[in-house]
C-alpha cells in the first residue's frame, strides 16, 4: 500500500534513507519526456480546454439533427442523450486512429502510447472515453501528470507544440 500512495500522493516518498526514491523534477521525467515543449506532458488546463471544445462540437453536431427546445424537458433529454453519443463517437474514433480528438488537435495535444506504438487503438480509446465520462478518473493525477485513465490504458497525453 505504501508503494501505491507513494506514487499518487505528492510529497510522499517510498522507502527511507539513502535508497529512497527521489521525486521527479518535472512531470514526465520518469517516462523520459522533456520538461517543456513538444512531447512534454500536457497540463490539466489544456486537457480541460480540449474536452470543452469536444463537448461544444458534439452539441453543435447534434443541433444539426435535433433542434434543442429549452422549455421542453423531454426534447432536451433526447438532445442531451444524442449529444453524449456524438461526443463518444468524436472521442473514440479519432483517438483510436489519430491519437487526438478535434479538441485535442485544436489545443495542440495528443494521446501517445508508452510502448511506442503509433496508434492508440479502439479498446484504449473506449476505456479513455468511458473513464472521462465518469470525470473523477480523468482528474486524479500522479507525479508524472498521468490520470487514472492514462495509467489503465498505458498512455500519456503530450504536447505537440
Amino acid at each position: 500500500m505504501a508503494r501505491w500512495t507513494g506514487e499518487w500522493l505528492s510529497g510522499v516518498l517510498t522507502g527511507s534513507g539513502a535508497g529512497a526514491a527521489e521525486p521527479p523534477r518535472w512531470r514526465g521525467e520518469r517516462l523520459g519526456l522533456p520538461e517543456s515543449g513538444p512531447r512534454s506532458v500536457a497540463g490539466g488546463g489544456l486537457r480541460l480546454l480540449a474536452l470543452v471544445v469536444d463537448l461544444v462540437l458534439a452539441s453543435l453536431v447534434t443541433s444539426l439533427f435535433f433542434r434543442p427546445n429549452f422549455q421542453d424537458p423531454v426534447t432536451m433529454e433526447s438532445y442531451n442523450l444524442w449529444s453524449v453519443v456524438v461526443w463518444a463517437v468524436i472521442t473514440v474514433v479519432p483517438v483510436s486512429l489519430f491519437g487526438s480528438t478535434p479538441g485535442m488537435a485544436a489545443t495542440g495535444i495528443r494521446v501517445g502510447r508508452l510502448d511506442g506504438a503509433s496508434m492508440v487503438g479502439v479498446w484504449r480509446a473506449l476505456v479513455r472515453a468511458a473513464l472521462t465520462f465518469l470525470i473523477i478518473p480523468a482528474i486524479v493525477r500522479n507525479a508524472d501528470g498521468r490520470s487514472w485513465l492514462d495509467r489503465l490504458t498505458g498512455t500519456v497525453v503530450v504536447r505537440l507544440r
